[in-house]
């Protein structure tokens, strides 16, 4: 199993979502975050004076998946969470050891 964590922009966590489903992910959890990469933050202005903002609003997706649809799972976010601008986020992937469902007592594949 794999856990796959993908900062992306706010305003494409629709699309993403969508791509996931169809690609037969049917769990995710959602945070707000905030950091920078390369874009190093952004100048905003405000009635008439200018600030940097350093830290950018990202949200990042996780979702477990089995091994076997690792590969489905990067393309659909990969695709759909694309803009080709500079900050566009990143997809980290892990190694799950094991997985329990807390309502159940399943394990693994089974707990997915």
């Amino acid at each position: 199993m794999k856990k796959v964590e993908a900062i992306i922009r706010p305003f494409k966590l629709e699309d993403v979502k969508l791509a996931l489903v169809n690609a037969g992910i049917v769990g995710m959890t959602v945070t707000e975050v905030r950091g920078f990469g390369r874009q190093k933050g952004q100048v905003e202005r405000y009635r008439g004076s200018e600030f940097t903002v350093e830290f950018l609003q990202k949200l990042k997706i996780e979702v477990v998946v089995a091994d076997e649809e690792i590969n489905s799972v990067l393309n659909a976010i990969a695709e759909s969470a694309k803009t080709g601008e500079i900050g566009d986020g990143k997809i980290f992937i892990s190694p799950v050891e094991s997985v329990v469902r807390i309502r159940t007592g399943e394990v693994d594949a089974a707990a997915l």
